[in-house]
Parts: C-alpha cells; structure tokens; sequence
C-alpha cells in the first residue's frame, strides 16, 4: 500500500480522475508566463512547480528539480523518490500546505511540455507472444510462428536515442530503400507507415560496467513507466532486417508520453506474467517469491483520427521489464541513467486487441473502414495516432498512464 491509498485532496478532485493523488506522475514544462523549464507533477487538470515548491518546502531535495528536467531525481534511487512522492502526497492532502502549494499549480492546458529526461540508450524489445506469432505467420507461413530463440531471450533491438521524441511532436514520413512486388529496389518515401503501442520502462539508478542485475535488483534501478510509439516504416524495414534486424524503418522517430508514473503508483496493477514453456534459464527465472510479479495489468487504448482501433492488454506479455533489464546486463552492459527499454507491441488474442495496423489489416490485405467512410491498410499523410493507458488503483480507482499522440505529416523535399 502506497502513502496516497485512500487518501482526498483538497483541491476536491473526482476520486476517478486518471491523474488523482494516488498517481502523480513527473514531467517537465514551460508555463506561458516564464521560459524557463520546470520539473513539475500533475494532479487533476492541474500541474504542480515541483521547481519551486521543493525550493520552498523540500529545499535538500530541491537541487534535484533546479534545472527543470528529471536527470538528477531519476539517479537519485528509491529511498529519495519514496520520499518525495510521499512529500507531493502530503502537500496535496494536506490543509495546511495549500495557502504555500495552490499558487504553484498551473492549468495542465496551458503549459508547454517537454521530453522530461535525457534519453540515454534505447533498447526496443519483442515480447508480446500474440505480435510476435502474429507477424511470424505473415512472413513465415510454412514454417513456426516463433523464430527457435523467442521463448528463451528477451529478444530486443538498439534504437537510436536521439530521435524519441515527446508527445504531440510531427512525425515526418521517412524515406528509404524498399523492394516492390517485382523486385526492383526503389528509394521514396515510405508507402507502409506503421504504429506500435508500446509500454517504455525508464531506468533511474545506473549500474556498474561488468556488474549484471539480477532480476531481483530491477526495483532498484526501474523508476517508472511512459507509454511510447515506435512508428515503423514496414516496406523499409522488410528490406533491410536480414540479417541484422530495424534500421532506419525504426529509427526515425519515436514517440513517448510526457508524464512518467512512477512503479509506486502501480503496485495495484502487478501481476503474475503468463506461464512460460519452457522453463527460461536461472538469470531470467522469474519463478521464485524474491523475484517480485512484474507483470503488470495496464489496458491501452488506440485511437487513429479519434477513432479506437484496440484496447491492447499489456498483461499478457511474455517478457517482463525485470528479465529484460537482467538479459540486457548479462554480458556486463551498464545501465544509465534515462536509459528506455520499451516493450515492443503489446497484443492481445483478440481482434480488437492488436497494437499495430500490420496485425488490424492482416499486412494490408483486410482495410479498415473509419467513421468517415475512408479505409486505411497504413498511414496516411495528416493521420493522428493517440495512444493511452490505465491500470487499477488503490480503492477501485484507475491510475492513468497520460497518452502518446503524434500525427504524420508529408515527407520532406528530397535533397538535390
């Protein structure tokens, strides 16, 4: 149980407010009176200055919040994210605080938000069984769904970091090589744009180059969850993924949610993963009591142009952030500070469960028809994708997990 159980604010929220005090998400802004960036919480519809009311009520943490990003809090480890989320909590519940907190609250409508850490590497995993088969009976028909490695590894790719990109930015249509139908080569802007929702884990507390984590340990460097889309140019990814895997139908753009909720606020969503067959080995046995349940019961909602599409349920995936976190570290790789491990697409069994339009329209061969009366197989230029999430809270409340948007606008002049 968290300090923000069964607790009310004073500023008289709906208990059923997705940003309610039991979920108090971090992120970083711009307010439309000042330019300088702000470490902030949101609660409500509102934004807490975490800049200014640790400098005021918290001042041996404030130097955390000082340059208006989460660097600094985030290595700080869990004994000072315990204590400062159990600080906000209070300043909401109690009277006392709000003649000091309320002039720090700004309209979430009306602030700037910002990528709230410094992305440091970005690992892309595979781990839902449902996409994974999915996919694998598309572009293997006559052969396993699952490549023979899929049930005994995290199975993951290196992204490029330097294009995540915050909610809302444009995502401009890549270009690249792909092979037509006939088999020429052709170079053009991608024709198969695709989304994954996903489900990031941002890590917080570095570890030791040489040094793996054991699955035990991944509380103590895992700080909390954002909801990401890796947008997928699917012809320029068929190219070019044999034999090393995504390129650059992965790495022009990926998009993560502004808010990042802190695993304190999801101990009400853990669950136990789905059996695995086989047995993973020992580092990834997730088996034993000490390993702690890390799955985790959170529904997505996916909406192209406002309309849902699915309602991807992530507790079914077969890969948890702890066993990625210890096989990514089994070799001795260090992990830093803002480092994202996202999930890869999170799918369920049924046909409104499915993250990505490659598994919606069967790899374009089955058309979605939109309320408008237009169809998709892929994305077109001016499409908006939003992707959301909640899980259970305290008390039978839901705790939000804010949304990813992005919409795609059209390629940009080649280059002469």
């Amino acid at each position: 149980m968290t300090v923000a159980d069964h607790r009310a604010t004073w500023l008289g929220l709906d208990p059923d407010h997705p940003f309610g005090v039991h979920t108090l998400p971090y992120g970083s802004y711009t307010a439309p009176d000042s330019g300088a960036r702000r470490a902030g919480v949101a609660i409500g519809d509102l934004v807490l200055d975490l800049t200014a009311a640790s400098a005021a009520l918290l001042p041996a943490d404030a130097p955390l919040f000082a340059a208006g990003h989460l660097d600094p809090f985030l290595a700080a480890g869990r004994p000072v994210w315990d204590r400062v989320r159990a600080a906000v909590t209070e300043w909401l519940t109690d009277p006392r605080h709000r003649a000091a907190i309320e002039p720090l609250l700004v309209p979430a409508a009306s602030v700037t938000s910002h990528l709230p850490f410094t992305v440091a590497d970005y690992v892309d995993f595979y781990a839902s069984e449902h996409h994974a088969t999915a996919l694998g009976r598309m572009f293997r028909p006559d052969g396993d769904p699952l490549t023979p490695n899929w049930k005994h590894l995290p199975i993951g790719y290196h992204g490029r970091a330097g294009t995540v990109v915050p909610s809302g930015t444009a995502v401009p249509r890549p270009a690249g090589q792909r092979r037509d139908p006939g088999g020429e080569i052709r170079f053009g802007p991608a024709t198969r744009l695709d989304f994954e929702a996903e489900v990031g884990f941002v890590v917080g507390v570095p570890s030791r180059p040489g040094r793996p984590v054991p699955l035990a340990d991944a509380g103590r460097h895992l700080f909390g969850v954002c909801l990401v889309n890796d947008w997928s140019a699917r012809d320029i990814q068929a190219w070019e993924y044999v034999p090393l895997g995504p390129f650059l139908g992965k790495s022009f753009a990926t998009s993560v949610s502004h808010w990042i909720v802190p695993l304190a606020a999801l101990e009400h969503a853990r669950t136990a993963p789905p059996p695995r067959d086989p047995r993973p080995l020992p580092y990834l046995d997730d088996s034993a009591p000490a390993a702690g349940p890390w799955g985790f019961d959170l529904t997505l909602d996916v909406r192209l142009n406002g309309h849902r599409l699915a309602r991807p349920p992530f507790a079914g995936m077969y890969w948890t952030a702890a066993q990625q976190l210890a096989h990514l570290t089994v070799n001795g790789a260090s992990l830093r500070t803002g480092d994202l491990l996202a999930s890869g697409t999170v799918s369920g069994p049924g046909a409104d469960e499915r993250g990505s339009l490659i598994e919606l329209t069967a790899n374009g061969s089955r058309p979605l028809t939109l309320p408008d009366g237009s169809t998709r197989t892929f994305l077109k230029d001016g499409d908006e994708v939003v992707i959301g999430a909640s899980a259970p809270g305290p008390a039978g409340t839901r705790v939000g997990l804010g949304e990813v948007r992005g919409r795609v606008v059209a390629a940009p002049p080649a280059a002469s």
